[in-house]
């Protein structure tokens, strides 16, 4: 690399720079490497309480889905007599929904840590069953850092 030959030349080469650091950072990321993820998601605890988390099917995953399928419900214009059984439906299933997404919630913290516990004794467990508890709230596919495990604990496969 050369030494730039005026100030503009210069900043030019430094934002080049920083661009090719951003995206090496993001592709780190996004493979899940442990020096390129945010400090909420470093470090063997999270990791577990990630892949306990993506390794099953939790009622918290289809929860935004189902909730949008049942607000898209109630909002069509049905007939009316239709359209009463369809806001009763949504009425009485919405309180249900959140009910078993809470309990699966509490239940998923409390596995977590316990096998948190279990695996890593000494390590900081501050926080890591309410981080599981919202991974397991959140659609599949949105996850961040992307899940390495299937449903059922196989590992993802690579792609090509």
């Amino acid at each position: 690399m050369t030494a730039p030959s005026n100030r503009k030349e210069a900043y030019k080469q430094a934002r080049e720079r920083d661009r090719l650091t951003r995206d090496r950072a993001r592709e780190g990321m996004l493979r899940g490497e442990e020096k390129y993820l945010p400090a909420r998601d470093r470090g063997p605890v999270r990791k577990l309480a990630r892949d306990f988390v993506d390794s099953r099917r939790l009622p918290g995953q289809y929860f935004l889905p189902a909730v949008l399928l049942i607000m898209l419900a109630s909002m069509v214009p049905f007939p009316p007599e239709i359209r009463k059984w369809v806001l009763t439906l949504y009425t009485m299933s919405l309180p249900l929904v959140m009910i078993l997404v809470l309990v699966s919630s509490f239940y998923v913290a409390g596995r977590v840590k316990k096998e948190a516990a279990a695996r890593h004794p000494g390590e900081n467990l501050k926080g890591v069953g309410f981080y599981a508890a919202m991974r397991s709230s959140q659609i599949r596919r949105l996850r961040f850092p992307k899940p390495v495990v299937l449903p059922g604990g196989k590992p993802v496969p690579v792609k090509r």
